[in-house]
């Protein structure tokens, strides 16, 4: 257990008070045991300093006489909390070798786990120190950089390109055909075959359920650090720029390009075969339907409000085109009249 001392000599920051104060664990301002370490991100929250039961707290420099409990002051509270969870609470580090149950048809590192009934094709690379959980399924040609970790039931298809240091959760599937068909003149649909590729850069992080599709001819790109949370769909073609983060239930349509550092609410979609500018923030339930070429914060989603209003506004929306020509009519009205002597 290290001490607050410790902390800062591998985290950075400037203890104030008893720097020999030990932490075990981390812990939020309201339910922090002694022996727990908790943070102030937001002056909203800063009451509850004076009834926490954390040993410490991680402040930043205008909170720095908010408590006088041992504490660290740093300028990114928030951030330097997620550093010092991480050194808390490791990894846990699977045993190393191939469960006798599994399937494994190309050569692994002896650094390689590979869990009960996974099954991994011929003809893949798999680096150093990766962890293939239970019931995963790498199909053939893929590639997995070192360090990455699969949880259980992961599906990778043929040819999948997995970078270093990546986190898959389970249930999501990399590497599954595009929704892509042609049509006959009878509606009948005809099948295109989906002969690109799903590539993921460095240290990606991939949500359970989540799904990746396939490019039908180029690749489909995830850039490094990109963080895709649980239930999100790419599209077959999409590039998504470095260090991008998705939150749940939203979607990126074919084909469509979206820049770096851009954030994306839970249930927001973007249509296909547009361009996102590079740091944009999609707010939540927001639909993105033509390229965004100027970063900024963009937000389509219709508050709640009781039933009966909304039915009232509803009315209202029906009617909108014929208001705006009679706005339209009755400017031009009042112009006329202001430029008569």
């Amino acid at each position: 257990m290290p001490s607050l001392v410790e902390i800062v000599g591998r985290l950075g920051g400037r203890v104030v008070g008893d720097g020999s104060t030990v932490v075990s664990q981390v812990g939020s301002l309201e339910a922090a045991k002694a022996g727990e370490i908790a943070f102030l991100a937001s002056p909203k929250y800063r009451k509850v300093l004076a009834t926490t039961g954390a040993s410490a707290v991680i402040l930043p420099p205008a909170a720095e006489s908010a408590s006088e409990l041992p504490r660290i002051i740093t300028d990114q509270p928030y951030l330097y909390f997620a550093r010092l969870a991480q050194l808390l609470n490791p990894s846990a580090q699977a045993a190393t070798g191939i469960h006798p149950s599994a399937v494994v048809e190309s050569a692994v590192p002896a650094s390689v786990s590979v869990g009960p009934l996974a099954h991994i094709g011929v003809n893949c690379e798999i680096g150093e120190n990766v962890i293939i959980g239970p019931g995963c399924s790498v199909g053939a040609g893929t590639r997995i950089g070192a360090g990455s970790l699969l949880y259980g039931n992961v599906t990778l298809y043929h040819d999948t390109v997995i970078g270093e240091r990546c986190i898959i959760h389970s249930g999501a599937v990399i590497g599954a055909d595009g929704f892509g068909y042609a049509r006959e003149r009878n509606g009948a649909w005809v099948k295109i075959p989906q002969i690109g590729r799903a590539v993921l850069g460095d240290d990606v992080e991939v949500g359970a359920n989540t799904t990746i599709d396939r490019g039908a001819l180029d690749d489909t790109f995830v850039g490094n650090g990109v963080k895709l949370d649980n239930m999100v769909q790419i599209a077959h073609n999409v590039k998504i720029g470095e260090h991008t983060a998705m939150a749940g239930c939203s979607g990126v349509a074919g084909s469509t390009i979206v820049g770096a550092r851009v954030m994306v609410g839970g249930q927001a979609g973007i249509n296909g075969h547009i361009e996102v500018a590079s740091d944009t923030v999609v707010s939540s339930r927001t639909l993105i339907s033509k390229s965004v070429k100027q970063a900024g914060i963009y937000t389509s989603a219709m508050p709640a409000m009781p039933h009966d209003e909304w039915m009232k506004s509803a009315a209202h929306f029906r009617h909108l085109d014929a208001l705006v020509t009679r706005l339209r009519e009755l400017e031009k009205r009042i112009a006329d009249l202001e430029r008569k002597p």
